[in-house]
């Protein structure tokens, strides 16, 4: 469950969709594009208030990690990290459904991460162009 869990976060910062650190996760729960906000286990006081602000800022929950700032930082390819945000609704449901494993008390966190996710749609989206609608690999590879 935990690699499971580290390897997603890994996944969303190669992908571009997790902001790390503080001022990072303070500018996409300013821009209301975070989706949750993730606070090591072993963060400072000054750095779990910062959270929870933050977390209100952006009007998302602020999830408590059972992982180290060390631990973090290893999976994200840092020395260390206590704070961040992923930017991707499918992939923090994910998160925290790997989570809730371990703390139940996340179950409800996951199932409307989860049907948030359902209800955008995420499946494929269609280009119109032309007669027909074109998937998006039609475009790019038409490009």
């Amino acid at each position: 469950m935990t690699d499971n869990v580290l390897g997603l976060l890994g996944l969303a910062r190669r992908s571009g969709n997790l902001a790390i650190g503080e001022e990072p996760v303070a500018e996409l729960c300013r821009a209301g594009r975070a989706k949750a906000v993730f606070l090591a286990r072993d963060a400072g006081a000054s750095t779990a208030r910062r959270a929870q602000r933050l977390a209100e800022l952006g009007k998302v929950s602020l999830v408590n990690l059972p992982y180290t700032k060390q631990e973090l930082g290893w999976s994200l390819g840092r020395e260390s990290c206590a704070l961040l945000a992923p930017a991707d609704l499918g992939l923090t449901a994910a998160v925290v459904r790997g989570l809730s494993g371990t703390d139940e008390s996340l179950l409800d966190l996951a199932r409307r991460l989860e049907e948030k996710a359902g209800r955008r749609g995420h499946g494929k989206r269609t280009v119109k162009s032309g007669r027909a609608a074109k998937k998006p690999a039609d475009v790019e590879a038409e490009s």
